[in-house]
Formats: structure tokens, C-alpha cells, sequence
């Protein structure tokens, strides 16, 4: 269980005219986005993702926000905001609708959709409206207004949230593109006139807060894939994020333009190409897109595929592709683009496919070697932008590690912010905002919730770790039988192990030590069964390490006959 800010308490309860807000994901990493806003009798939830598991979390399929917080209070829940589709914005909702299935869900169009189709796989049907930049809803004690921006996905949205007197901008996930591919730019005009109003409390996006150089322009994409598709004398695969609509309408665009044919590969490629070209949010003539069973009926020099497993997923496209388990075999003289970043933690599982595909004889591209992916994220330099613009009283970096919100916070500080009307929060800490103050006020048990399999919530930290001796130190288990009456060991110890030895008379010496300790113990009157498990683990563990240097699971089995 993690608890933040461990010096906190309890909060108090809400008092009358106060707005609490409760980040419950998304302060302290990157991922797993949610916040709780609650002000009198109501409680409006923004975003609901999900956090990709590292490689020591063995066997996890996703890490969901700690929805147990706020189940006494699922009733005052008014609705759920959804700011744009990615999934550590979306990724948690069927989990979340599972808990509380009629909740009312707001999100642009693509967002919407996307979010139905996820739900789908649930078997889920999700209580859907369709909002867009300019609305406003009031949702019980709150009122919330929509703002275009730009992000790596097209229809996100930032909020201007109102409860009472209090006012609070969050801008989600952000960038301020002049020359986006869909023409849709942040809207600057709407983040002025709020700020003109007053903002008491500005959540801003942090991740890219550390970058100093201004981000260029997702246009200036396209050249770049259109000079390597150019050249490329075979077929072409692009890894990008199958949720980057834009990006995927550039590559579509380069094709067209290059006489060449695209397959979408992936689950989620497909569905969410399908969907947004449903939408309208991808456009391609007709006979542009064929199946990849039709793939090997083309030239090399007239198809580009279009594939998930930018990050190295083991279960992706890509990196099935890589390593010759996937129907499409890439083959020498291909060409494969990874037209993205490499989320921090992904580096090895990168690493290790495009060793894969280079032994294969393919050429592959990243942005290493060229610009082929710029960031979704607001770098100093627009940061700058907002906070100049808005001019809040108080600030709270979100979207984000550490190291990035306290880089977000020297940059509020530098634009005027006092130091003391900058909260740095972690996931759990609760933030009070009444009179144009903020104020931390305490802090609430926030855990990581695991999806593993069909299991969510049950399995806990111990399990992982074990998980982890498991696969880097292999398992050992020693099996006896003892008489109890003739305080005597009638069969036995035998010795078992995967992952650490095969060889049996690598055991003989911890075999006989073993019995020996158990026959002593015996006779000394230890009749008690997990006693002497325990001397068997002991002994078992002090011989291994010590002949070894290893540390195996030992599991002793002591029965009685």
C-alpha cells in the first residue's frame, strides 16, 4: 500500500463552501490519470486510466487508480470527464464501471467512441454524451466549460471547472501546435478569458516540463516519413500509438503520395483506425487500405504497414514480428520506423526488438536518426505561454514524475507564483481551495490497484515479489515425511527445483544436512509441523546461498505419516 506524504493525517471533513481535490493517479507518475473534484453534495471525476506495468511487476496486465477511496461516496458522483482517448486517460473505465455502472460519462467524439468500443469488449454500455470546445454543462454543484487543445490525438479537451466562487483550469494533456494536421489549434483566446476571470487553481500538464528547447510543429513529421518512404526500396512498417490519429493520417498521406497500399496491423490499430475513419478523423481515396492477407499480393515497393508495438509490448504486432511470430514476416531490405518516443521504462523491451529486426537484415529508424516523432506534451516554452496568459493564483503540476511537476513548479515560480500558492502533490494528498486559497490538508490511502488476468485488486505487492524471485532465482522445494510418534524422518528429504539446477547430486550434501537438522529436531521434541518447515527453509536457504550464492523460493513440505 502506498501512502504519500506520510507526516499528513486524515483531512477533515469537507466544509461548507470548499472545493477538495483528490488526485488519485497521474501526480507522482505517468499514467493512470484521475482526479476527484468534491464540493458540497457532489463529485465530479476527470479522467480514468490506466498505468502500463514495468518489468518487475511480473504477470500484471494494467494498474487501475484506487477507486476504493471514494466507494462510500460513489453516490455523490454527478459524472465522469474524459479529456481526450488515450489510455491513461480512458484505460480504466470498464473497471470503474463496474463499480458504479450508471454513471454519466462526458467526452468529445473520438473519445466518446473509443471509450464505447472498450466498453464493448466488457460487455459493458456505457451512459455516453458527446460534449465539444465551447460547451458548457452543469453537472449538480459544479459547472464545466470545454476548451480546445492540442495533444497527440485528435477532439482533447481541456476544463474550466466552477463550484461556488471557486474556479479551477485544468489543461489535461497538452501542447500548443500553430500548424496542427487537423487544423485544430489550442485555444488560446479561451485560456485568456478565463484567466481574466480569475483561476484559482491551475492543474497543468508537467511531463515534457524539463524540456528547454521549443517543440516543433507535428507537420514537420511528414517530410521526414515521406523522404524514407521515398527511399525505401521494400516495404515499409511504421510503429506508432494506435490512438495517434494525426500520425497515422500523415503516414496514410505519405503512401497515397508514394503509389503505396497500407494494412493496419493490430487489434487496436484496427479499431481505432476504423473507428476514427468512421468519424471522419481519418480520410484516404478509396482502395487505399487493404487487408494484410492481401499484403503479399503487392510489390514490396507499393505497400506500407501500419503496426502497434512502438514500446516493444512482448504481445504486439511489432514485436511478434520481430521475433518471427506473427503471420507478416518482415524480411531483409525492409524498412521499420518506430515513429515515437520511448516511454521511460520501456528501454530493454525497445532495445531487444530492434536487435531482433536488425538481425533480420531490416533497417530500422527511430528518432535517434531522424524526426519522425515529435511530443504531445507542453514543453517550458509553452508553459510559459499559459501561465503568462492565465495567471493563477495557485498551481498544481500534475501529469507526471516528481522530478517533472517540481521542474513545472520552478517554471510557475519564475512567472510570478508565490512558492507557497504551488502545491507538488502525490497521488492521495487532498488539496482544499476556498477564498482563492489552496492548502493541503491531509492525505488518504492510495494504492496500486493490479489487473492480473481476471483478478483486479487481489493481488498484492507480496505476490510480486515473489513473482521476482521466482523468474531471477529460480524454486526450490524440499519434500519429508516424518513419524512424530518415532520422532523419526521415514522418507526423505527430496530436493526439486526449476530455474536454479536439473542436476540432482547437486543437492546430495543439502539433502543429508536437511535430515539431519529435522532428526535433531525430532529428538529435541519439535513435533510441530511449520516449526519444522521453518528449520527445513532455514537450511535449505543458508546452504544455497552460501554454496550457490543464489536465493531461491523455497517451499518445504513436511508431512506427517
Amino acid at each position: 500500500m502506498k501512502f504519500p506524504f506520510q507526516d499528513l493525517g486524515d483531512p477533515p471533513p469537507l466544509a461548507d463552501g470548499v472545493l477538495r481535490v483528490l488526485p488519485l493517479g497521474g501526480c507522482g507518475d505517468v499514467g493512470r490519470n484521475m482526479t476527484v473534484f468534491e464540493y458540497q453534495d457532489s463529485m465530479l471525476l476527470v479522467d480514468c486510466g490506466v498505468l502500463f506495468p514495468e518489468a518487475s511487476q511480473t504477470g500484471i496486465d494494467l494498474i487501475l487508480p484506487d477507486f476504493s477511496v471514494i466507494a462510500d461516496r460513489f453516490f455523490k458522483v454527478k459524472a465522469l470527464i474524459l479529456t481526450h482517448g488515450h489510455e491513461d486517460h480512458i484505460g480504466g473505465v470498464p473497471f470503474l464501471l463496474r463499480e458504479r455502472p450508471d454513471i454519466q460519462i462526458y467526452g468529445s467524439r473520438l473519445t466518446c467512441a473509443f471509450v464505447r468500443e472498450k466498453c464493448a469488449e466488457h460487455r459493458l454500455s456505457p451512459k455516453m454524451h458527446i460534449v465539444k470546445e465551447g460547451d458548457r454543462v452543469t453537472l449538480g454543484e459544479f459547472a464545466v466549460d470545454f476548451i480546445a487543445i492540442t495533444h497527440s490525438i485528435p477532439d482533447a479537451l481541456a476544463l474550466r471547472i466552477v463550484a461556488g466562487d471557486t474556479k479551477v483550469l485544468y489543461t489535461s494533456d497538452f501542447n500548443i501546435d500553430p500548424l496542427p494536421v487537423d487544423g485544430r489549434v489550442t485555444d488560446m483566446a479561451a485560456f485568456a478569458r478565463f484567466g481574466a476571470e480569475g483561476v484559482d487553481l491551475l492543474m497543468i500538464d508537467s511531463t515534457n516540463a524539463e524540456v528547454e528547447v521549443p517543440a516543433v510543429s507535428e507537420r514537420e513529421i511528414e517530410p521526414v516519413l515521406d523522404m524514407i518512404v521515398a527511399d525505401a526500396p521494400h516495404r515499409v512498417i511504421v510503429a506508432a500509438f494506435s490512438s495517434h490519429i494525426n500520425r497515422i493520417q500523415q503516414i496514410i498521406n505519405v503512401a497515397v503520395r508514394n503509389s503505396r497500399k497500407v494494412a493496419f496491423v493490430g487489434r487496436s490499430m484496427l479499431r481505432n483506425s476504423t473507428v476514427a475513419r468512421d468519424l471522419g478523423f481519418l480520410r484516404f481515396p478509396p482502395g487505399t487500405v487493404i487487408s494484410i492477407d492481401d499484403v503479399e499480393g503487392y510489390p514490396d515497393d507499393e505497400v506500407v504497414l501500419i503496426t502497434t508495438g512502438s514500446q516493444g509490448e512482448p504481445a504486439s504486432a511489432l514485436a511478434r514480428m520481430a521475433s518471427r511470430d506473427h503471420r507478416f514476416r518482415v524480411r531483409e531490405g525492409d524498412t521499420v520506423v518506430l515513429s515515437s518516443s520511448v516511454v521511460p521504462g520501456n528501454e530493454q523491451a525497445v532495445n531487444r526488438v530492434i536487435n531482433d529486426l536488425t538481425r533480420q537484415g531490416v533497417s530500422v529508424i527511430d528518432e535517434s536518426r531522424a524526426r519522425v516523432h515529435v511530443s504531445g506534451h507542453a514543453t517550458k516554452h509553452e508553459l510559459l505561454q499559459i501561465y503568462n496568459l492565465v495567471q493563477p493564483a495557485n498551481v498544481m503540476p500534475v501529469h507526471g514524475e516528481p522530478r517533472h511537476q517540481h521542474a513545472n513548479a520552478r517554471i510557475a515560480h519564475s512567472t510570478g507564483v508565490a512558492m507557497n500558492s504551488i502545491k507538488v502533490v502525490d497521488d492521495g494528498v487532498v488539496v482544499d481551495v476556498v477564498g482563492g486559497k489552496a492548502e493541503i490538508v491531509g492525505a488518504v490511502p492510495c494504492g496500486l490497484v493490479y489487473v492480473d488476468g481476471a483478478s483486479v485488486g487481489s493481488t498484492a505487492e507480496v505476490s510480486l515479489k515473489d513473482r521476482r524471485v521466482l523468474a531471477a532465482e529460480g524454486f526450490l522445494s524440499v519434500i519429508t515425511v516424518v513419524d512424530l510418534i518415532d520422532r523419526s524422518v521415514i522418507a526423505g528429504p527430496e530436493v526439486h527445483a526449476r530455474g536454479f539446477s536439473e542436476d540432482p547430486t547437486v543437492f546430495t550434501e543439502l539433502t543429508k544436512l536437511v535430515g539431519d537438522e529435522l532428526e535433531s529436531a525430532l529428538q529435541r521434541d519439535v513435533t510441530d509441523i511449520s516449526e519444522l518447515q521453518r528449520i527445513v527453509r532455514k537450511t535449505a536457504g543458508t546452504w544455497v546461498n552460501k554454496q550457490r550464492g543464489r536465493r531461491p523460493m523455497i517451499v518445504p513440505v513436511v508431512i506427517e505419516a
